[in-house]
């Protein structure tokens, strides 16, 4: 079984940075998919960054492409560097990973989880105009 830990968050001003870590323990975690979902408010859990086990390949939302980037250090750590922050952007941000790698595809088209991913206890980040 797959655990998560995620770092990171907090409180910035709209256009500035912020850096969510999660890491990953578990003997088949290397091989997962994994990336970050974010839930505000009264609002649905939705897909933001993904990047595959072997990380040759990332997926973003649409609507933070180019302003975030997920990245995957020694097969266990995830990053998501967030960048030019709206405050749109503010939500409890969940680290995720998938075993069959749905995500990427909701991700993409902005779905919400597939149900088959473990879950991180949660990050908050609050953007502020």
């Amino acid at each position: 079984q797959v655990q998560l830990a995620e770092s990171g968050g907090g409180s910035v001003q709209a256009g500035g940075s912020l850096r969510l870590s999660c890491v990953a323990s578990g003997d088949s975690a290397s091989g997962h998919c994994m990336g970050w979902f974010r839930q505000a408010s009264g609002k649905e859990r939705e897909g933001v960054a993904a990047i595959l086990g072997s990380a040759s390949s990332a997926f973003y939302a649409p609507s933070v492409k180019g302003r975030f980037t997920i990245s995957r250090e020694s097969g266990n750590t995830v990053i998501l560097q967030m960048d030019r922050l709206e405050p749109e952007d503010t939500a409890m941000y969940y680290c995720a990973a998938d075993p069959v790698c749905k995500m990427a595809a909701n991700v993409v088209t902005g779905s919400g989880p597939s149900g088959l991913e473990v879950w991180g206890q949660g990050t908050l980040v609050t953007v502020s105009s």
